[in-house]
């Protein structure tokens, strides 16, 4: 049998006896039009019983919005494919988006182009509203989103911006991790960075090493820091930098798991273990961390809830919220077996 052939708009303005005009004036529930509460009952009905569906494409030019959000990540291709938050971030925007029937796009942007693409999106209408990831500090860009009026919220506290934003409080979580290691009785602590300090929660982790270390009279050796940069790759090279130092140091307190992959290899290539030679706490608990040998001690960041939050918060200003929101999860320090006592 050939297929059936699709109900059109013309149908149910057929139906209902009004023109086209009307019937997607009243499906697209377009505003400010006089259109009597009767003829809307018509329409509506006779396109429930001809079983019509709007064609998305003309719903959107009708509404003059796509029915899309953009999640933009600030980082190099490379670094999104090692990124093992990425899953849980998609999944949590999906759940609260796939309710408003809104659809995800996934775009990138490096350092160069950020500028362009924040304005192609914003100003070609390609989306309805923009949650952005690791934002830059220095990202000038950010002025122009706060301007254009698109609906965004930060995965990342920029200071001074007047966007809405979603994180956690990253230096009084590293800070804790940190005092963790320093009730165990470490005094030399290194550290490696997640990322290079332009990204929002570096320098912030960073502070809550050197909080914690001020807190409890230890100096700060600056030799025993380095910057990590989002990678495996750069959390061994770093934690290579680091022993080939010759200067001793009990335990390393590394500001992302992933990093932490690295790192760790590097110290076990050396011929040391963890956590016997050197202790080693982490920061985001991926799924990796749990699983590892021996599994690490870190700190929980919450990414699938981060990620509902952000997406409610953009629901939120897009059905016209005007309200500066600024939302702080909570973290939780895990502790497993990666992390020793300083023998007396």
């Amino acid at each position: 049998m050939p297929p059936a052939r699709r109900v059109t708009s013309e149908d149910v303005a057929r139906v209902a006896g009004v023109s086209r005009t009307t019937v997607s004036l009243v499906l697209n529930d377009v505003q400010g039009v006089s259109i009597s509460p009767a003829t809307r009952q018509r329409v509506l009905e006779a396109a429930h019983a001809l079983g019509y569906v709007p064609n998305a494409t003309a719903q959107a030019l009708a509404r003059r919005r796509t029915q899309a959000i953009g999640l933009v990540m600030t980082r190099s291709p490379h670094h999104i494919a090692t990124d093992s938050f990425l899953p849980k971030i998609i999944a949590g925007l999906i759940e609260v988006i796939h309710a408003h029937n809104l659809r995800l796009l996934i775009e990138w942007v490096d350092e160069a182009h950020q500028a362009q693409t924040y304005y192609e999106l914003a100003r070609a209408k390609r989306i309805d509203g923009l949650i952005l990831t690791t934002p830059r500090l220095n990202d000038a860009a950010l002025r122009e989103l706060e301007q254009s009026g698109l609906p965004t919220v930060l995965m990342g506290n920029v200071p001074g911006s007047n966007l809405c934003s979603v994180d956690v409080d990253n230096r009084a979580a590293a800070e804790k991790a940190v005092r963790y290691l320093i009730e165990l009785g470490h005094r030399r602590i290194a550290c490696i960075t997640n990322a290079p300090l332009a990204y929002t929660a570096a320098p912030e982790r960073l502070q809550g090493y050197l909080d914690a270390l001020r807190s409890a009279a230890i100096e700060v050796d600056q030799d025993l820091i380095r910057f990590g940069d989002f990678d495996p790759q750069s959390g061994y090279a770093q934690m290579q930098s680091l022993l080939a130092l010759g200067k001793r140091f009990s335990a390393a307190f590394i500001a992302s798991d992933n990093v932490a992959i690295g790192a760790k290899a590097a110290i076990r290539e050396a011929g040391l273990r963890v956590p016997d030679d050197i202790s080693l706490m982490g920061f985001d608990d991926i799924p990796w961390a749990q699983y590892s040998d021996p599994p690490l001690t870190t700190v929980r960041l919450p990414a699938l809830e981060l990620a509902k939050s952000a997406g409610e918060l953009l629901l939120k200003i897009m059905q016209g919220s005007t309200q500066v929101e600024k939302k702080i999860l909570d973290v939780e320090l895990v502790v497993r077996k990666s992390c020793s006592k300083v023998e007396a």
